[in-house]
């Protein structure tokens, strides 16, 4: 695998020297000065990619070019932003890069409900509770309707925790939910999320995979023209939150996607975390059934709780087989002679990082220990598969 790790520019805390030193030979980053819906101009982009290069790395996967909400309810604007999508991919091809990631899900990116998690070791973790969603729903938004999606069992708990919670827990809850996590595209404040959950009212899962669709059939053309690979990130969590739809969860969903839309540049990035969240998810087999699609890599794990809750564990530990995982993305790299970047997803605050000010799931060394640990084994898989080849060639 090409090993990268994701940087958020000039305000990340950690240093594209430390991502070099941790090991890593690419960076995985973005625009994220520049507004959702906006062109990326063609010298923004190159000065970036001169930054990275003169740390001695590569860019070599965006992440992400976020699709506008207006793309995604299909408003009236659309093609002004399809075409403005457009645009963007001319100017990132032009730098050659290849790979760009984007997802499809309203208005909300990736969503945790505690962002320091205690761990029995003392690192912290990201984790979601579904408790806690819907306390926020329930209690603090007080979504109209939202008590038809939650059982009779959860909305007591809600209401028992909300009592029992301060305002600064209060607070804290919403602040973690809705005012962005790293790399999500939109912030919110609780009046302005109010607002924006009515661009999606009338828009349902059928809805919402129909203008996936429509979307990918208005830039695909182009990407194929252009040699870029669009890698769609998993939902995460998931499932639906907040009474919006979710459409990129299983594997069934992507294979659909795919069929719909065979263009070659219709790809997936394979974020082993997101996916993993739901059992039925079979990781290994996705790599290898849906492996020519796959673009980019996100390997981390998460340790499933009960009641649809869970939290990021160590790389090699918690419920995803990274031992299968990893064989399997070795063997498609072996099948198509290529080599697929990864960066190691998330990670825990952990050590010196514990005592810094740090971006949540982003923090050098749980990150560098991911890489670390994935990287070794991958070549010990490496290893063993030549090994056996050797003593059994005739």
């Amino acid at each position: 695998m090409t090993q990268t790790m994701r940087w958020f520019g000039a305000a990340d805390p950690v240093r594209l020297r430390d991502i070099r030193q941790a090991g890593a030979t690419g960076i995985v980053t973005a625009l994220h000065d520049i507004p959702n819906g906006d062109i990326w101009p063609q010298e923004a982009i190159i000065a970036r990619k001169q930054e990275i290069e003169a740390a001695g790395l590569v860019w070599s996967v965006v992440e992400s070019l976020p699709v506008h909400d207006a793309i995604k309810t299909r408003g009236p604007d659309w093609q002004a932003l399809i075409d403005r999508y457009r645009e963007s991919l001319v100017h990132l091809a032009a730098c050659g890069i290849g790979v760009v990631t984007y997802n499809f899900m309203p208005l909300l990116d990736w969503t945790r409900t505690d962002l320091a998690w205690a761990m029995p070791d003392g690192a912290r973790a990201l984790r979601f509770e579904l408790t806690a969603a819907a306390v926020f729903d329930l209690h603090i938004l007080r979504r109209p309707g939202a008590e038809r999606d939650y059982t009779c069992a959860l909305r007591d708990a809600a209401a028992h925790r909300f009592e029992q919670m301060t305002d600064s827990e209060r607070a804290q809850l919403e602040q973690t939910i809705i005012a962005g996590l790293p790399g999500s595209e939109e912030t919110f404040t609780i009046d302005r999320f109010r607002d924006a959950l009515r661009q999606y009212d009338g828009v349902d899962a059928d809805a919402l995979r129909a203008n996936h669709v429509a979307f990918l059939q208005a830039v695909c053309p182009l990407a194929d023209e252009l040699g870029i690979q669009l890698v769609v990130h998993p939902d995460d969590p998931p499932f639906p939150l907040f009474g919006l739809p979710r459409v990129v969860s299983t594997e069934d969903d992507l294979a659909r996607l795919f069929r719909l839309v065979p263009n070659r540049s219709n790809g997936l990035c394979f974020c082993a975390g997101s996916l993993g969240v739901r059992a039925a998810n079979d990781l290994p087999g996705m790599i290898d059934r849906l492996g020519d699609r796959i673009g980019f890599l996100h390997l981390r794990s998460v340790q499933r709780e009960p009641d649809d809750a869970f939290h990021e564990a160590a790389h090699l530990e918690g419920n995803a087989d990274m031992v299968a995982l990893v064989a399997a993305i070795h063997a498609l790299q072996t099948r198509e002679d290529r080599s697929i970047p990864m960066r190691p997803d998330h990670g825990h605050q952990m050590l010196d990082d514990l005592t810094k000010q740090t971006l949540p799931g982003y923090s050098l060394l749980g990150r560098m220990r991911g890489l670390a640990e994935l990287r070794g084994l991958e070549r010990g898989i490496a290893h063993a598969t030549r090994t056996f080849a050797d003593a059994t060639r005739p």
